[in-house]
């Protein structure tokens, strides 16, 4: 913690934890006497380290490994895994595996953005920010909605999830992706079981759109929240194109875009070290990262600062057009009404949904390619391993996986950088603003913290991804009660390693 939050008689508003997200975080609030915000911090107290775990390991065990990351995007660090073993062993996969691999991530996409707007982020908008808090969860949003709508969520992801167990082996940590390609080919029954699906999800993802459309954007309160100030930062944005610029979400290069909307960069993935430098605070185990060539000027946003965004709407930012029609319509819809660049942290939810739709339009496609069931699936590895950087869009935004292995294909060396945390730096502005511009000397209801809950919760963070190895050992507080709950003792471990007993 930085020196000035141990000022004496200082106001402090904690929110622990915060709510629907993966992993642990809390917001610690600090205010002046006169009760305005001197400083919010996003705070991130877990500790995990997978890039230290991995070191000796073999390099195929990576991609189930890091899958185990987290439960909600295994698919997502599983095929960024597998990318990054086709660049250490220097194989391309044939065309079948390459789309088959693709059509599983389509899938994955469609159901992921599915469960935020519908689990995480929707019942701020469909129940209400400021509803009691027992009803902004996916059983007030049913309420709100109907059951027979809430009946169709369940049985999309279902279906969803049931065709990445088909084609992937495992519905939650997915086992089908090797160097050179998969490991199961799809048969003719398989690819008629994915257009049926992929069908109902178009449709599935047409409905929330206008869901969406009717009842946030017919909301003017809402409107108003989305482009207000307290939700608005002026950054770079990082996703991935293809040749002509359109979204991908499996392959293509990076593409970085100024505060104007201007491109600043555009690089394959090998490069990433180029362009993409990490840090650490003292006050979070979340690292954080920014534009290397630009370097660190601290939580600033414009033109000077290193600090960019990704997910949703970073990707919309970075991209000229959608390559399937009905996202590219929505797509033109959304920029007609917001502009480009997009700076309003809200509009997350926006994008989040036309992407929806672009991924279950792709799942469709692929889905009706012949090609899909070609029985060649997988290229053998024969060169000698020896480095590989691997990239996808996971739901959260630019999913970096980067390899080094001795000649025998262990690995020595391993780096991630994940999605939230790309976008750390700009979710602790999000998190200080949103409360400078609520709380402002009135009363601090629950609504009030959720609405600040809601810069957050815009980007989808995942903080068991975002938290990696840091030198020292983790601090740790074990407090010991007897059965009527008083405290008997504490065991307590610093940062330094330093342990004391009360």
């Amino acid at each position: 913690m930085p020196d000035t939050l141990e000022a004496p008689l200082r106001r402090r508003i904690t929110i622990d934890p915060v709510t629907r997200l993966e992993g642990h975080g809390k917001i610690e609030i600090f205010l002046d006497p006169q009760g305005a915000v001197e400083r919010a911090y996003f705070q991130v107290p877990e500790l995990r380290g997978f890039e230290n775990f991995a070191q000796g390991r073999p390099a195929e065990d990576m991609p189930q490994i890091t899958s185990r990351i987290c439960g909600v995007c295994p698919t997502a660090h599983h095929m960024a895994a597998t990318k990054a073993l086709d660049a250490l062993y220097h194989v391309t996969p044939p065309p079948a595996g390459r789309k088959i691999r693709e059509l599983i991530y389509s899938t994955f996409m469609t159901e992921d953005h599915a469960l935020h707007f519908y689990f995480l982020g929707g019942p701020d908008f469909i129940v209400g920010p400021q509803a009691p808090k027992a009803e902004r969860n996916v059983l007030g949003v049913v309420a709100k909605v109907g059951l027979e709508v809430g009946k169709q969520v369940i049985s999309m992801r279902k279906k969803l999830r049931d065709l990445t167990a088909l084609a992937g082996g495992k519905a939650v940590h997915p086992v089908f992706g090797l160097p050179g390609g998969v490991a199961k080919r799809l048969t003719a029954e398989h690819q008629k079981q994915f257009q049926a699906v992929a069908a109902e999800a178009v449709e599935f993802a047409k409905f929330t759109l206008g869901a969406f459309e009717k009842i946030v954007l017919g909301n003017p309160e809402y409107v108003s929240l989305i482009t207000s100030d307290a939700f608005t930062h002026r950054t770079y944005y990082m996703g991935m194109v293809d040749e002509q610029n359109r979204l991908n979400f499996y392959d293509g290069q990076m593409r970085v875009v100024a505060p104007e909307g201007q491109e600043y960069a555009k690089f394959p993935a090998s490069k990433y070290l180029d362009y993409v430098a990490e840090r650490t605070e003292p006050w979070t185990y979340m690292k954080f990262t920014y534009l290397k060539p630009l370097g660190w000027q601290g939580l600033e946003e414009g033109a000077a600062s290193g600090v960019y965004s990704v997910a949703p709407l970073a990707r919309l930012n970075v991209i000229d057009g959608f390559a399937t029609p009905l996202a590219q319509a929505a797509y033109e819809k959304y920029v007609a009404t917001l502009g480009k660049p997009v700076h309003h942290t809200l509009a997350n939810h926006w994008a989040r949904v036309i992407e929806l739709l672009y991924a279950a339009e792709r799942m469709q496609e692929l889905a009706a390619d012949p090609e899909i069931i070609d029985p060649n699936v997988r290229t053998i590895p024969t060169a000698t391993p020896t480095e590989g950087v691997g990239i996808v869009e996971a739901p959260r935004g630019t999913l970096i996986h980067h390899y080094a292995t001795d000649e025998r294909g262990l690995i020595t060396k391993a780096n991630l950088i994940v999605a939230t945390q790309n976008n750390a730096a700009r979710i602790a502005m999000s998190v200080d603003k949103a409360a400078k511009g609520l709380i402002s000397g009135k009363e601090v209801s629950d609504g009030l913290l959720n609405m600040v809950e809601m810069a957050f919760r815009a980007y989808d963070p995942c903080l068991g991804c975002a938290t990696h190895s840091l030198p020292g050992s983790m601090p740790l507080l074990v407090t010991v009660r007897d059965r009527g709950g008083e405290v008997v003792s504490t065991l307590r471990r610093d940062a330094d390693g330093r342990i004391s007993r009360t």
